[in-house]
């Protein structure tokens, strides 16, 4: 086993229990606080401001930039980039600090932004819980910036199951303010706030056992100019990708009470198989795969690549499969307690399958994007990226007006696999090559091997017909998995 396969699943065990515990605080909160309810809805919204900002200003260029700068003074500097990452860290820290104040002085014009179907009380309430969740840009940004150097020496997991202590300072929360006790809506919000102040405290926690010296540098002379230029592509790439989250956001606002939360929560259960095999295989393949490009070594760059579709595409087509057969059962499982409402369930149910037509391909075009990233070539995916969002938002608008909330994932699923075409292309043109015979090859199997599953899965469903969501889905979930195991077993599909 390589250093890389090994390091994606440490990485992956890390960030499955990290989901986990993100997905009982998801449950926890929406037990407390009623799927389908205007609450809920403000919440959602409000926290996801310090997310979108965050993004907007520096979490895409974290992994396509921040990355690749640290991985190359490891190997160019005379100290193994330590005074390089500090000043990096010192410079990033003062920039986001800035720019929270700054969100919390548009907080409002940020709220009308994202949902302008909120009810007067909905939009108050939503400033409030931004005044207490736009602090967290700061600490996403550090926290991040820590993560990046632990990763360019070597340290991966770690990083990984930090986001497990927040969710357990929030799900805490919740259980307080289910108690009822004194604090209510502020109790949650502060709460919130702290989960992510602890997480960050114990990345760098970590980061200081490893012997790196936490204090502040001077950033002067890092090149900022140069920084700016590769990260000026980049914001324009995660703009459009926030421009597209703002949009479907919209879309679902102006569908009534719980449209936001259903959207929002079948968007969370489509990015866990993601974040758990995807985002494990490009967080241990980034600063490798960096090296190599800094050394032109394009072959091993393809190999690499090629892998880590390959690796994608294998895991996560059953899982897509699934959530088309089992959206409805699945959301019925997860989120059918305490105050949700029945109507939001159904509706989360139907989107969460339509994203599972979104999910192979969304995860291919993010894989492929890292191999255009390590060239540090930031422009070609860019303008790719602002294509893919504009076909997004066209959809979402489209969605609205034909299939509220549940045509949302239908478009994403449209717009990356246009993505995805787009970046294979702009790859070949660069590399001369892409493995295509390789990729094509196993796709096929794959799609072979889903639609054994597939049906499997149906006849397993039909079997235990009219049963409850927990067996519906343990029946479909076991006959398609042993079903698409024994078709890859024929099709001899693997993941090297």
């Amino acid at each position: 086993m390589t250093s890389t396969a090994r390091a994606g699943g440490r990485i992956a065990v890390a960030t499955l229990a990290s989901r986990a515990g993100g997905f009982l605080r998801v449950v926890v909160l929406t037990a407390a606080l009623g799927l389908g309810t205007r609450l809920l809805d403000t919440y959602n919204v409000a926290n996801t401001l310090p997310n979108a900002v965050y993004e907007l200003v520096i979490g895409g260029a974290m992994a396509t930039v921040v990355v690749p700068l640290l991985a190359r003074a490891a190997v160019t500097e005379p100290d193994g980039g330590v005074r390089y990452a500090q000043r990096l860290i010192t410079l990033l820290a003062c920039g986001l600090a800035g720019i929270t104040v700054l969100a919390l002085l548009v907080a409002p014009w940020l709220v009308d932004l994202y949902a302008p179907g909120f009810t007067a009380g909905q939009r108050d309430l939503a400033i409030t819980f931004s005044r207490y969740f736009l602090p967290q840009i700061l600490f996403y940004g550090v926290s991040a910036t820590a993560a990046a150097v632990l990763n360019v020496r070597g340290r991966f997991a770690a990083p990984a199951w930090a986001p497990l202590a927040s969710s357990a300072v929030v799900i805490a929360v919740c259980l307080c303010y289910l108690a009822g006790l004194a604090g209510g809506h502020h109790l949650l919000a502060a709460g919130t706030t702290a989960g992510v102040v602890t997480q960050t405290t114990l990345v760098l926690w970590v980061l200081r056992r490893t012997g790196f010296p936490l204090r502040p540098a001077d950033p002067r002379g890092i090149g900022v100019r140069r920084i700016a230029k590769l990260a000026g592509w980049v914001l324009l790439s995660v703009a459009a990708a926030q421009v597209l989250l703002a949009a479907a956001t919209r879309s679902a606002s102006l569908a009534g009470p719980g449209g936001v939360t259903a959207f929002q929560n079948a968007h969370a259960v489509f990015r866990l198989p993601f974040a758990v095999i995807a985002l494990s295989v490009m967080t241990a393949m980034l600063p490798g795969l960096s090296r190599r490009a800094a050394e032109r070594d394009h072959r091993r760059v393809i190999g690499d690549l090629s892998r880590a579709v390959r690796v994608t595409l294998v895991v996560l087509a059953p899982v897509a499969a699934a959530f088309v057969l089992l959206g409805g059962p699945i959301a019925t499982l997860l989120f059918q307690h305490g105050n949700s409402a029945a109507g939001t369930v159904r509706l989360l149910g139907l989107v969460l399958g339509g994203f599972g037509l979104a999910l192979v391909p969304f995860a291919g075009f993010m894989v492929l994007q890292r191999g255009l990233y390590a060239l540090q070539d930031t422009r070609t995916p860019a303008l790719i990226t602002a294509g893919t969002a504009a076909i997004g938002v066209l959809g979402c608008v489209v969605a609205g007006r034909v299939w509220p909330v549940a045509g949302i994932p239908i478009a994403y699923a449209v717009a990356y696999t246009a993505g995805l075409v787009a970046t294979a292309v702009a790859l070949r043109r660069r590399l001369g090559r892409i493995d295509g015979r390789r990729l094509l090859g196993t796709h096929l199997r794959v799609l072979a091997a889903v639609a054994v599953a597939a049906g499997c899965a149906t006849l397993a469903i039909r079997s235990v017909a009219p049963a409850g969501a927990l067996v519906t889905v343990l029946a479909g979930g076991l006959a398609g998995g042993v079903g698409y195991l024994a078709a890859a077993r024929v099709a001899r599909l693997s993941l090297r």
